[in-house]
């Protein structure tokens, strides 16, 4: 008998014993080969002519397929809050460092920033969740910018499959530097040039680099400006990675070193 048995035939008892009738009650028990069985009971109490209750009625029914789908919706409740909680920290952490000298300047640098979350999320719904490829993500928020020069772009390295926090912030990483890149750099001429390659270090940490060339030389700002703030704060706080940019005279160059899980996802 299972140890729940102990106080479960005991309170069946009486309340047949009081002529109730005892519905659709759930309980587990053991089949001859000892494996476990969710079951749905039924008991009725048998009465003779004279009402008196001479026995029970029991019926059982297996209800392990509708408990393990029951389980199964549980689980696909408790990942999609737990995305959505990330989804909504992401977009929060985005609105917060978005600043603007003007309110119009400050509504397209969200609209912007959010719409790179948009585009992420899409790829990781049609991958389910199993993450987005890094050369997705470079190849979508770029495109605008590209029109039909796609030659304009180079996308090199081994594939990375990047899970959804990480994808999250590198989206909104490569859309700031594509926007500074239309502003200010290689991409704000016919014939810049922006290289994105992806490759790994020696201690097994993730490098995406950004290169831009062909474009004017590449200024430090002589204070940080709001978008090298917005990558600067997404790696470091978001994924606890590093940054580096280097302002050279062929044009801007970003290194973002991130860690990576076993499975060679990087988080």
């Amino acid at each position: 008998m299972l140890p729940r048995q102990d106080y479960e035939e005991p309170a069946i008892l009486v309340r047949l014993r009081r002529g109730e009738r005892i519905d659709h009650y759930e309980t587990v028990r053991q089949r001859k080969d000892g494996s476990l069985i969710d079951i749905s009971l039924t008991v009725s109490p048998v009465k003779n002519a004279q009402g008196k209750i001479i026995g029970a009625s029991k019926i059982a029914r297996d209800i392990t397929e509708r408990k393990r789908n029951e389980e199964y919706l549980a689980t696909l409740a408790r990942e999609a809050e737990h995305r959505t909680k990330n989804v909504l920290a992401t977009v929060q952490a985005t609105v917060n460092l978005s600043h603007s000298d003007t309110p119009d300047g400050l509504k397209r640098a969200v609209e912007g920033r959010i719409q790179a979350l948009t585009n992420v999320h899409a790829l990781l719904v049609k991958s389910r969740w199993a993450g987005a490829e890094l050369s997705s993500i470079v190849t979508q928020e770029l495109a605008p910018y590209l029109g039909r020069d796609e030659g304009r772009a180079r996308i090199n390295g081994p594939q990375v499959l990047l899970v959804s926090n990480t994808a999250q912030a590198i989206a909104v990483t490569l859309h700031e530097l594509a926007t500074n890149a239309v502003k200010y750099g290689s991409l704000s001429v016919p014939q810049g040039q922006v290289e994105v390659t992806r490759s790994r270090a020696a201690d097994g940490q993730l490098i995406v680099r950004w290169t831009e060339s062909g474009g004017p030389p590449a200024k430090k700002p002589p204070r940080e400006g709001f978008g090298t703030s917005v990558i600067e704060r997404m790696i470091r706080d978001q994924l606890k990675g590093e940054t580096h940019l280097d302002w050279r005279a062929e044009g801007l160059a970003c290194e973002i070193g991130l860690k990576c899980d076993g499975g060679g996802v990087a988080r």
